[in-house]
């Protein structure tokens, strides 16, 4: 296939190569879920990183060269991953892997990361397992999801509420979520009222919100996928309980919010980003601009999540230079220190992948926005 020919693949059951554009001079892969639970989030995240990859390609691209973001779909299945991973490192022998989505899911591709020297830029999942000990190919730009549930949990305290129950999926981003919800209980003194796992693709909701009426909960922290958490707290509601409910920061999109309808004026989302309207960050109003330039009427949090990420790409293919491989990105990544992506500052090291570690709360307002 030549480097003019415009391409898109769709089949049923398989990866779907999603945005077909011209090929690029650098290549770099992505799988995430842009169909199934997580699809809303994962299309705005991805959004928000197309904005840079697209202004930075309309002035020249990067040391003169296009940059190509080819995007397969995997359904939030972790077996879909490692097979749509393999793909693009072997078969489109892409430089980079970038924005994957969920963490059993990026656990599934790490064997594939290493046994090529692949470095994977900017996993939209906060789990711990890939921060510490440190995974050599990945390069967190977002904040742990142990710090977000933490900080959830310290909150509820302040504000007087102490009859808490966690919900949490039953894979390894839920328990990454309790361990640190577990956290705050600890700095707070308190203990859960309840602890609950919930099936990750089909959360059982006539099993789970009993014990938390039951339990008289003041709070539910809910650790689950967007379409997960909206639909339990409208089987909260549908049983009577007025408990607040907060959930971390994966949700953080407009599609979430659209997804909670009437029921999601007082919803707590963490956040790792600061706020998607503040001109206080350059960074932030940077994004704006660049979303009004193309039409987009705002920005969410998640797209900020995006946006960031493909600063840290682009400004990583900039220091590998004219001819990029995978070890030159992987070098360039471990020496980006003190890199201002417009007030804040990110950090890579050989002994520190974590990059930021931002954490901040929001609340859904009646008319359907993110408030700090």
């Amino acid at each position: 296939m030549n480097g003019c020919k415009w391409m898109r693949w769709w089949a049923a059951g398989a990866a779907v190569l999603l945005a077909g554009a011209a090929w690029g001079q650098i290549v770099v892969g992505q799988t995430a879920g842009f169909s199934g639970p997580v699809a809303a989030g994962v299309k705005e995240t991805t959004d928000g990183a197309r904005l840079w990859i697209q202004h930075v390609n309309a002035r020249g691209g990067v040391n003169g060269q296009k940059v190509e973001l080819v995007s397969l779909d995997d359904r939030f299945e972790p077996k879909q991953a490692a097979e749509n991973a393999r793909e693009l490192i072997e078969g489109k022998g892409v430089v980079a892997l970038f924005l994957t989505r969920g963490t059993p899911h990026t656990e599934a591709i790490l064997p594939l990361l290493d046994q090529h020297g692949v470095p994977l830029v900017a996993p939209s999942t906060g789990a711990m397992v890939l921060h510490q000990p440190v995974r050599r190919h990945v390069f967190n730009v977002r904040a742990t999801y142990q710090r977000e549930a933490e900080k959830a949990i310290v909150h509820l305290h302040t504000l007087g509420i102490e009859r808490i129950a966690v919900v949490h999926a039953d894979d390894s981003f839920g328990r990454d979520g309790l361990e640190g919800a577990n956290k705050g209980f600890a700095k707070s003194g308190l203990k859960a009222v309840a602890v609950l796992k919930a099936d990750r693709a089909k959360p059982d909701y006539a099993q789970l919100v009993p014990p938390l009426v039951q339990a008289r909960s003041q709070a539910v922290v809910w650790i689950g996928s967007g379409s997960a958490v909206a639909d339990g707290v409208k089987a909260l509601r549908t049983a009577g309980s007025a408990a607040q409910v907060v959930t971390l920061s994966n949700n953080a999109s407009s599609g979430f919010v659209k997804s909670l309808g009437d029921q999601g004026r007082g919803v707590i989302v963490t956040q790792v980003f600061p706020y998607e309207r503040s001109y206080a960050y350059p960074f932030v109003k940077e994004a704006m601009e660049l979303a009004r330039e193309q039409g987009l009427a705002e920005v969410s949090p998640a797209m900020l999540e995006g946006f960031a990420a493909g600063k840290v790409l682009m400004e990583a293919l900039r220091r590998a230079g004219p001819k990029p491989t995978r070890e030159k990105v992987q070098a360039a990544l471990e020496s980006m220190r003190r890199f201002d992506l417009g007030g804040l500052e990110l950090n890579f090291s050989p002994e520190d992948h974590t990059g930021l570690d931002f954490a901040d709360l929001s609340i859904v307002t009646a008319e359907g926005r993110f408030r700090r």
